[in-house]
């Protein structure tokens, strides 16, 4: 029986893969490498004939389980909701821990970038907040705090 051996990333598809680069950036992830990939490989792995598609790699600073944002040259991408919340069926966030929470949201608010709902406190062990990011994707920010 086949194991699986690590768990190497999620990926996410993108209208704007510069804005959606920076804002995970911002939060401390690095650019891993940057490339378009078409051809025999790509159209078999999507099912999508004739496709071509620019995919950036972020990984966390001394490495970790991978962020892939993709942006779709062909075809056009076709729209998701991005104003789902989180009984919505999928994919639903991206979780990252951080330290200071609190001037992280206040820095994305800054931006653009604001609440689902408010930051919450597990007992005396971690805040949480869910930030909506660009194009919609929510990233859940958690800091251990006790």
């Amino acid at each position: 029986m086949a194991r699986i051996k690590q768990f190497d990333h999620v990926g996410i598809t993108v209208d704007d893969l510069d804005t959606a680069v920076a804002f995970f950036v911002g939060l401390g992830l690095e650019v891993e490498g940057r490339t378009f990939i078409e051809g025999e490989f790509l159209d078999t792995v999507c099912g999508i004939p004739n496709s071509r598609t620019e995919v950036v790699m972020l990984r966390p600073p001394g490495g970790g389980t991978a962020l892939e944002l993709g942006r779709f040259i062909r075809p056009n991408h076709v729209p998701g909701s991005p104003t789902a919340m989180a009984n919505e069926l999928g994919l639903r966030n991206v979780c990252f821990e951080i330290t200071e929470l609190r001037a992280t949201v206040d820095r994305l608010a800054a931006d653009g970038y604001g609440l689902v709902g408010g930051i919450g406190q597990h007992e005396n062990s971690w805040l949480m907040a869910y930030v909506r990011g660009p194009e919609g994707i929510v990233v859940a920010l958690a800091e251990q705090i006790g």
